[in-house]
């Protein structure tokens, strides 16, 4: 489990403390990190609005105080919305699902760049979906928000090219984590019928491709997009 050498890598992880977050939080540590997780619920070493500018700023501005450095961001902060034809989308669950899905990445991103820039090293791993590839009825806003942190990662992977800095994108099908509580029955069977495997993924799994990513070992990745989707990807 632990080939992945993590060893002093200082790693930051939004939304750690859900399901997908906190495999990876267990990942990283036994593989030898020092992780630091930023959220608003669960387990978290500071509370951290992620849609905020300022206390994204703020952020980490102290955790480089402490640490000296930043060698992986994870973005896995992020949430489903509700499950909802368009016409009766509130404006106002679209705003929300977007700002913690896809503002949050960006805001974080941001944040961390000139650190890793400075020391022309790191590794950043976005957590997309299939639905930002194929995209999901009745789920317009956390399709969209998915969508666009593929394209972040794509350009972002090529603005960086020429740094020691890594950036590539997990697109997973559904995993099996308290945030699929989000969806109605009804929405979770349909997309578990569309995953040739035929059943949902497991954090451990995920956690597994991000160490991989967020290691020396990922050299010649860059702005990439992994799926993890029991076969329904079909690009």
């Amino acid at each position: 489990m632990n080939a992945i050498d993590l060893n002093r890598r200082i790693a930051l992880l939004t939304g750690g403390g859900g399901g997908i977050g906190r495999a990876v939080a267990e990942r990283f540590a036994a593989s030898g990190a020092t992780v630091i997780v930023w959220d608003l619920s669960g387990p978290a070493d500071e509370r951290v609005d992620v849609t905020d500018e300022a206390a994204v700023t703020a952020a980490m501005q102290r955790l480089l105080a402490r640490h000296g450095r930043l060698d992986i961001l994870v973005n896995c902060a992020g949430i489903t919305g509700p499950n909802l034809r368009i016409e009766d989308y509130p404006l106002a669950d679209w705003q929300r699902t977007v700002d913690i899905s896809l503002k949050s990445t960006f805001l974080c991103c941001k944040a961390a760049v000139p650190a890793m820039r400075a020391q022309n090293s790191g590794r950043i791993v976005n957590l997309a979906s299939i639905a930002g590839k194929e995209g999901n009825a009745t789920m317009t806003a956390y399709s969209a928000a998915k969508g666009a942190v593929i394209a972040l990662t794509k350009a972002l992977g090529r603005e960086l090219a020429d740094t020691g800095i890594r950036v590539n994108c997990v697109a997973p099908a559904v995993i099996a984590t308290p945030m699929n509580r989000q969806m109605t029955s009804e929405a979770y069977a349909a997309v578990i019928a569309k995953i040739p495997l035929g059943r949902p993924g497991q954090p451990e799994e995920v956690a597994a491709m991000i160490a991989w990513l967020a290691s020396d070992e990922c050299s010649f990745s860059t702005g990439a997009c992994f799926d993890l989707s029991g076969g329904r990807a079909t690009y």
